[in-house]
């Protein structure tokens, strides 16, 4: 039962990592013709509606008092930090900044679930150190030490992530599509607040309002399932799969942005690819 729970569990993080990795390709597209914030605004409009929906068409329960304050806190937290990723991809190289975020996304809460749950085992271990080896070497910068444009940002967005994480996984077992409802409601307050007091609320062109409209239901997709994956397992395994999402946006970035691809991005993707059954197994 253990093993079929942990199996389900990676299957969940493993969807995370497709819908989130084109997510972010889309909203470092997208942030590249609109106001990030703006941007994000109508990403969390688009989410909020889909997966609200979905939770009323399916009767879903709807959370407890306190897994509400918590998806809440969740929202608002990872509201800011989507639409600092998304300001950092459009200002820098994405195959850099979304593997920097992502490894400081995933190893705060793996370091806090280590001291929370009790450390892993010595496989999952060696199964983390392979993804943050892979996250790391596909981040790698190869400007000759220059520092890259949006990796400030990146930074900032990788310790919001972790939150969302962390207070994500307090809201405890209630629905997955409920939970990931709220805390985008919450998403879309903090960051329209900011739209409309900065004064960035502004005609977008079509194409950029299709594109903010399918990266908030790919976005809100890769939320319900890691928030379920978190349910069913250990957070940290959970956090450190769906954290290889970058491999994503790397290789959509290679394909139509035509961004550099390095044999060290490459040794990346197989190390990263190799913790996968560590991890998951």
């Amino acid at each position: 039962m253990f093993v079929a729970a942990q199996s389900i569990a990676a299957a969940y993080s493993l969807s995370a990592v497709g819908v989130w990795g084109a997510s972010d390709f889309l909203g470092g597209l997208g942030a590249r013709r609109a106001n990030a914030f703006l941007f994000t605004a109508i990403v969390h409009i688009s989410g909020m509606v889909v997966v609200g929906a979905l939770a009323l068409m399916t009767n879903a329960a709807f959370p407890g008092n306190s897994s509400l304050l918590w998806s809440l806190m969740a929202g608002a937290v990872g509201g800011i930090a989507l639409a600092l990723f998304y300001r950092s991809l459009a200002s820098g190289n994405m195959g850099l900044v979304a593997p920097v975020a992502a490894v400081l996304g995933a190893a705060i809460p793996t370091i806090v679930t280590a001291f929370a749950e009790g450390f892993p085992g010595p496989r999952h271990l060696l199964g983390f150190v392979l993804a943050g080896i892979g996250v790391w070497l596909i981040s790698r910068s190869e400007a000759g030490g220059v520092r890259p444009e949006g990796l400030g940002t990146a930074v900032l967005a990788g310790i919001g992530f972790a939150g969302f994480y962390l207070c994500i996984h307090q809201a405890g077992n209630a629905s997955a599509l409920w939970v990931a409802a709220c805390s985008r409601s919450a998403s879309l307050l903090v960051t329209g607040a900011i739209v409309l007091f900065g004064r960035y609320l502004r005609a977008v062109a079509a194409p950029v309002l299709g594109i903010a409209l399918v990266a908030g239901i790919l976005d809100i997709t890769g939320s319900a399932v890691f928030i379920r994956a978190s349910q069913i397992g250990r957070l940290d395994d959970a956090v450190v799969l769906s954290s290889l999402y970058p491999a994503v946006t790397v290789l959509l970035a290679r394909v139509f942005l035509h961004e550099h691809f390095s044999r060290a991005r490459t040794i990346g993707m197989v190390a990263a690819l190799a913790a996968v059954p560590m991890i998951a197994g």
